[in-house]
């Protein structure tokens, strides 16, 4: 065989095998871009949770929450100024 009947046929393989990978890489590069979107969309999700979890701790824990179920729940008060000592250094 000469020379010039395989080298077209060398040259055409390698054309086919290119324009696969390229396909290949296309194909990857689309299927990462959507998982990247889904990832993208939950840390969103992630972050309205956990704004919402920080609102709804900032609301428990006011003074006057806390101040309102010692009383109810636990039936603490405070303690009356005449029985209050003060102790100084």
């Amino acid at each position: 065989m000469s020379w010039r009947l395989i080298l077209p046929g060398l040259l055409f393989m390698g054309v086919v095998v290119s324009a696969l990978a390229v396909v290949s890489s296309k194909h990857q590069s689309r299927m990462l871009f959507m998982e990247l979107q889904v990832e993208l969309r939950l840390r969103d999700e992630l972050n309205i949770e956990w704004g919402q979890l920080q609102l709804e701790q900032s609301t428990w824990a006011t003074h006057g929450r806390i101040e309102e179920e010692a009383a109810q729940r636990l039936n603490m008060r405070l303690p009356d100024t005449r029985s209050t000592i003060i102790l100084l250094e």
